[in-house]
């Protein structure tokens, strides 16, 4: 039995039957919300840029964006669970249609890597550990992986990615299900990449779209990073049995949340205590265990800056 198991096991049997109900109920208003909100942050930085285009709003708008193309890949990744809305066929339309496609990700190829990373978190198997093994790291370390990710050093590799994708398309054999969905979401990731280049050259501004690239190539990248380093990096053990001991989470402040952590994904030891547990019902879990003592000897670190001079080290 995976530790993730062990652990979800223990939480139910911690949580009364009212308790354990109203911390994987699904809500669909609140998830909507979410949906909405990144999309009206994402349309309120275009509009900014559009009306006020200097050097201040174009790094604000690419940050803000960034930020937002983060949100929807955690989107994608609750829909991938099926804990973001009621309905299973709402969770795929939605996941899919109005969030992965626009960052060239789906819900059904995520969950096929995602899934192994719960099954093996805490051991070697973990498809994720090559992301977090390395710390605690040099703070020079650290400024290089940050240099390369803000400048797209790393953005351009995805870019690069996605575009041998796109050229190996006619190669693919299509007698394969894999295949045929992974040419569907292609050609619908850059369906849905065109219709926004369509509508912000219908208001005149098609130079914006390349500010959504940027972002992704350089802001998105950033953030990714980090909340791969607030989740795992530099716990007490990657290879303990305890999810407790290898997977953390972070107190954080509103900016943080808009800029770096949306949607309450700090909340990652509950998300791998219990899956099934809506995003949006996490900080209810997570003070739910703390009353109950189940955090009894932990602290959590408070805001992204004190974790990351905690996982790294200064150069001798």
């Amino acid at each position: 039995m995976s530790n993730q198991t062990t652990s979800d096991t223990n939480i139910r049997q911690l949580l009364s039957e009212q308790e354990l109900a109203q911390v994987t109920c699904k809500n669909n208003w609140l998830a909507l919300r979410i949906v909405l909100f990144d999309w009206l942050v994402i349309i309120l930085a275009f509009v900014l840029m559009a009306n006020y285009p200097n050097p201040f709003t174009l790094l604000l708008g690419v940050l803000l964006i960034g930020a937002r193309q983060l949100g929807l890949g955690v989107i994608v990744h609750e829909a991938g669970h099926r804990s973001l809305f009621s309905s299973t066929s709402a969770n795929h339309f939605v996941g899919n249609w109005l969030a992965g496609y626009w960052v060239f990700s789906n819900t059904q190829s995520y969950m096929q890597s995602h899934i192994k990373h719960h099954q093996h978190a805490g051991t070697k198997a973990d498809p994720d550990l090559a992301n977090f093994k390395a710390y605690p790291i040099s703070r020079s370390s650290l400024k290089r992986k940050f240099v390369r990710d803000a400048t797209g050093q790393v953005g351009w590799r995805r870019i690069k990615s996605i575009a041998r994708s796109i050229t190996k398309l006619p190669q693919l054999d299509l007698r394969e299900k894999k295949n045929a969905h992974h040419k569907q979401s292609l050609y619908r990731s850059i369906g849905v990449n065109l219709c926004m280049l369509a509508i912000l050259t219908l208001f005149s501004v098609p130079w914006l779209y390349l500010v959504w690239v940027g972002a992704f190539m350089t802001s998105h990248m950033l953030v990714v990073r980090i909340r791969q380093i607030a989740e795992h990096a530099g716990v007490t053990d990657h290879f303990s049995t305890d999810v407790r001991l290898n997977t953390r989470t972070l107190y954080i402040n509103w900016l943080e949340r808009l800029l770096i952590a949306p949607h309450h994904v700090n909340y990652h030891l509950e998300h791998h205590l219990l899956p099934s547990a809506p995003i949006y019902q996490l900080k209810k879990l997570h003070h739910l265990l703390l009353q109950k003592g189940y955090y009894t000897g932990m602290t959590f670190d408070q805001g992204y800056y004190n974790l990351l001079m905690q996982v790294t080290y200064r150069n001798r």
